[in-house]
């Protein structure tokens, strides 16, 4: 998987918008900025397509900015100048993804069949879009077809929403979600851009799901954390559990059995992705200490430490 793709993975929603009017393009790239969601799928079913794409990435450079709606290979030139880093198209046209395929440019076509997959494959993509998703049978149709092509992965678009987001993105073989409910075009028309910031935060705190999941306790030794410990169970009933380095009180609360991580302790957060929300947190400057990173055996992150403390406690990632 090329580096393209990798990024559209780390991002996880990408927001396909529709701009009617080119003048409406860099108040909407700040809206997405300013939500946390540096990227746009700009379609060219308008005409000042290209013209939204070149304000969007030349306004705002951070953008991850492609274009959608790619049916000619007149377009394919249009997007790339314009400073489009990847294309997407509705169907699998074959003049518009060997022209992609021969120039470097990253490109996912639209599939609804194996027939499609197969057909993608053929030309060496191991990324494929489908669409309409919901309408053509949704994250159990993708399930279906992704048995039997186990190096290909999938970026569902059409009838993603808040409501099914994480059902989709929680199938490891979904690479990143097209959407378009937080940039529907009747909002970018109305120059409702503090709604569409609102909307895009909502999206992107719902994708990660930031939870506490549990508190640590540091103690001076094992005799002082079975003590904290039996005291969290005799008053709360928390059910006491011993691990090799601590006590855990149901799944709340953590007792260290010496001085572990933090001045007095470590929260522990929990996400649905410790890939993503580490990209979107340093976008936003929070630094981690990658020493402390574990991975499973496909080599996705499963947990990590931030590197500054909050209030005296270490503070890690993992899964919820």
């Amino acid at each position: 998987m090329n580096d393209t793709l990798k990024t559209l993975y780390h991002i996880g929603i990408v927001p396909v918008v529709a701009i009617n009017d080119a003048k409406d393009a860099k108040p909407l790239a700040k809206a997405l900025c300013d939500g946390g969601l540096p990227c746009a799928e700009v379609t060219f079913r308008t005409a000042c397509a290209k013209e939204a794409i070149q304000t969007m990435t030349r306004e705002f450079p951070q953008m991850f900015v492609g274009a959608g709606t790619v049916l000619t290979t007149q377009q394919v030139d249009e997007a790339v100048e314009a400073g489009a880093k990847f294309i997407v198209s509705p169907g699998l046209n074959p003049d518009v993804v060997s022209y992609c395929v021969d120039k470097g440019i990253p490109v996912t076509p639209g599939c609804s069949s194996p027939s499609d997959i197969e057909r993608a494959m053929s030309f060496g993509l191991d990324v494929v879009k489908i669409f309409p998703a919901e309408a053509i049978g949704g994250l159990k149709l993708i399930k279906s077809v992704a048995a039997p092509y186990v190096g290909m992965k999938f970026m569902p678009t059409g009838g993603i929403n808040a409501k099914n987001l994480n059902d989709y993105l929680g199938y490891d073989r979904i690479l990143a979600c097209g959407g378009s409910w937080m940039v529907k075009s009747d909002l970018i028309d109305a120059g409702k851009f503090d709604e569409i910031t609102q909307m895009t935060k909502e999206a992107v705190s719902l994708m990660l799901g930031f939870q506490i999941k549990h508190v640590g306790i540091n103690s001076v030794d094992e005799e002082a954390a079975k003590k904290t410990a039996d005291t969290f169970e005799n008053i709360f009933g928390f059910t006491k559990r011993e691990e090799s380095g601590s006590y855990f009180c149901n799944n709340d609360v953590e007792v260290m059995k010496s001085k572990g991580k933090g001045t007095v302790g470590h929260i522990a957060i929990g996400c649905n992705s410790v890939d993503r929300a580490v990209y979107h947190l340093e976008s936003r400057g929070i630094e981690f200490d990658h020493d402390t990173a574990l991975f499973d055996s496909k080599g996705t992150m499963r947990f990590i430490y931030l590197k500054e403390e909050i209030g005296g406690y270490a503070v890690h990632l993992t899964l919820n």
